[in-house]
């Protein structure tokens, strides 16, 4: 029985101890002794939000492969172990072996939300390595981050080693391999950050140099070492059926945010809204085989005892054999027990006609994402979904005996205008109105409930909407107030709700998605002045960020609220997404001109993704 870092004194004195000794079924243990590398992963989150993450399991799965290897989980502990740990000094610990992750020669960190910044350096911190990697020294574990938040790693540049850009499957063994040579061969730290450098999709970002204009824009980003390459391309996976999946997830013993069986069917969108990092830096789509996809359902349901299953993609109804795969889900799973959720599905009669069969949804709500309250705005974000399509598919919805309807929107787009944001009351009222019109009084379940939210926008690297000016805090609060206002107006009121995102929250989001290796200083100011859990409200304290910002001497205006021209440099222009700067340019003017573009299966816009040979710019040429 392995020995639990934290005493028993110490678990029955915190929340959950569940989440520190690991022990789950489908956990992988190794000899620690008998392997030749270590790799902690790690979600930089409470143990509740990490274990839902499909990513981390894809990896600890696949590196686990290896003999050679001993992949472990690390999660961020909840504030009152935290203040536990740095009292009795001990050091952050993996969950299989529960030894001190400092030991081990790796430490990967996904980056999934801007706003678990901080607690990437509480990660650091009570794993006892030096915060900056120019301090770390020969014994240290290597950082490594990936991820989505990876495709801008500057604002975290000086506390990484290196980061992987792109997906996880395709060169981390060669990375490991590389490392592994580098240790048989008596090399140094350096040695192997140069050996990495020459691996596709490896930022080494100490061998970089930014030089600024006056005013604080970007002059040059450029190479100091020999080994580094000018340009970064991400790693992606074009043969979908070849790479390890899941076969075994991690069950974990408490209530996690995702419990149930998660089934990636493809990844990328043809949709390109122009708000959507995840759709433009995932180009191109590539689906996973039907016969791949059922083999797999079987196996994880079978390895866990899930009782749901949930196929995951940015957009599942635009999977081509979806609805063969829903009905061997169905024919296979009768009588079972077991839920198909499906998520990202564009609501229709196809889609409410499976939902009907699959599970018990009438009890639940259906979701609708039309983004913006106006025609003309969708038109300007590419969000590709008529007033019409809302409408009828929630009239679908309300005869196939659903009555509660949440609808998504973002406030603060560009080219946005009062108009624009009292749509969002008059098209709730529209999809309440088509309840009534709809549903004759004898078989209504009660009234219709609408709920609409709304999220402030964010512009994100790789999106047309890179060079969009965000709105200030006071900005986005008049915003949400106009919408409230006009919900009141509305006959429906009482069968409409309308809640909005926190702005405060929504500007720090915006200045870290487009920060350089200036905001680095502001996170840790903030860090070491209390910030911890961004992501939690309850844990959020504006005032520390901002206290931070003047610390500094950094503008949050210079990163939110600013113009760009087309020809600046950002901080993130070294890297190759896929998509061009030529193409997201194109893109960003046919927003202002309200052009929209068609999705990738009708025509193909040119974004640059072609390059990599395959998915669905090659569909039919084969």
């Amino acid at each position: 029985m392995k020995k639990l870092a934290l005493s028993d004194e110490i678990l029955l004195s915190i929340q959950q101890p569940a989440r520190y000794i690991g022990g789950e079924i489908n956990e992988v243990i190794k000899d620690p002794k008998k392997v030749d590398l270590r790799f902690a992963i790690c979600f930089p989150d409470l143990y509740d939000i990490g274990m839902s993450h499909l990513g981390i399991q894809i990896l600890y799965d696949m590196f686990n492969r290896r003999d050679d290897v001993y992949c472990e989980r690390v999660y961020s502990p909840w504030t009152d172990l935290d203040q536990i740990m740095r009292e009795k000094n001990i050091p952050l610990f993996a969950l299989e072996s529960q030894d001190p992750v400092k030991e081990f020669d790796f430490l990967g960190i996904t980056l999934q939300y801007e706003m678990s910044y901080t607690n990437v350096l509480q990660i650091l911190d009570l794993s006892q390595i030096p915060l900056h990697a120019a301090d770390r020294g020969e014994d240290c574990p290597l950082v490594i981050g990936g991820g989505p938040c990876a495709y801008n790693p500057e604002p975290l540049a000086e506390f990484f080693d290196l980061f992987y850009i792109g997906e996880g499957e395709t060169v981390y063994d060669r990375l490991f391999d590389r490392y592994l040579e580098n240790k048989r061969a008596g090399g140094s730290r350096k040695d192997f950050l140069e050996m990495a450098a020459q691996i596709p999709g490896i930022y080494v970002p100490g061998f970089y140099d930014a030089a600024y204009h006056e005013d604080g824009t970007i002059k040059s980003f450029l190479p100091n070492n020999p080994h580094a390459p000018s340009v970064i391309t991400k790693e992606l996976v074009m043969d979908m059926d070849h790479v390890p999946y899941l076969e075994k997830p991690l069950v974990p013993y408490l209530k996690v945010t995702q419990d149930r069986v998660v089934l990636e069917i493809m990844r990328g969108c043809i949709r390109g809204c122009r708000f959507c990092q995840a759709g433009n830096v995932y180009r191109p789509l590539r689906e996973r085989g039907l016969e791949y996809l059922k083999q797999h359902a079987l196996s994880m349901l079978t390895s866990t005892g899930h009782e749901e299953i949930s196929l995951s993609s940015l957009s599942s109804s635009d999977y081509s054999q979806l609805e063969e795969l829903i009905h061997f889900l169905i024919d296979e799973f009768k009588g079972q027990g077991v839920n198909i959720s499906l998520p990202s599905l564009r609501i229709d009669a196809f889609s409410l006609d499976v939902m009907s069969q699959v599970q018990d949804v009438k009890k639940s709500s259906l979701t609708f994402a039309p983004e913006a309250g106006s025609q003309r705005l969708r038109d300007v974000i590419n969000k590709g979904l008529t007033e019409e399509e809302i409408l009828t598919g929630a009239a679908q919805a309300f005869k196939g005996g659903w009555n509660r309807v949440k609808l998504y929107f973002m406030l603060g787009l560009p080219t946005e205008t009062v108009e624009d944001m009292e749509g969002i009351a008059l098209l709730s009222e529209k999809v309440a109105e088509t309840y009534y019109d709809t549903v004759p009084k004898e078989q209504r379940h009660g009234k219709v409930q609408v709920v609409a939210s709304s999220s402030f926008f964010v512009p994100k690297p790789f999106t047309p909407f890179q060079w969009a000016v965000m709105c200030t805090k006071d900005e986005f609060i008049q915003r949400a107030n106009i919408v409230r206002q006009k919900f009141r107006e509305m006959l429906n009121y009482k069968s409409l709700k309308y809640n909005w995102h926190e702005a405060e929250l929504t500007v720090l989001e915006g200045v870290l998605a487009r920060g350089d290796r200036k905001v680095g200083a502001v996170i840790e100011e903030a860090y070491r002045n209390g910030a911890l859990f961004d992501s939690w409200s309850e844990y959020f304290d504006n005032e520390i960020w901002m206290k931070a910002f003047e610390t500094c001497g950094v503008s949050v205006d210079f990163y939110t609220t600013r113009e760009r021209s087309l020809d600046e440099i950002f901080p993130w222009d070294f890297i190759d997404a896929g998509v061009s700067k030529e193409f997201l340019k194109r893109e960003w003017q046919n927003a202002v001109k309200e052009k929209v573009t068609p999705n990738c299966r009708r025509q193909c816009a040119g974004c640059g993704a072609m390059k990599f040979g395959g998915g669905v710019c090659f569909e039919g040429k084969n």
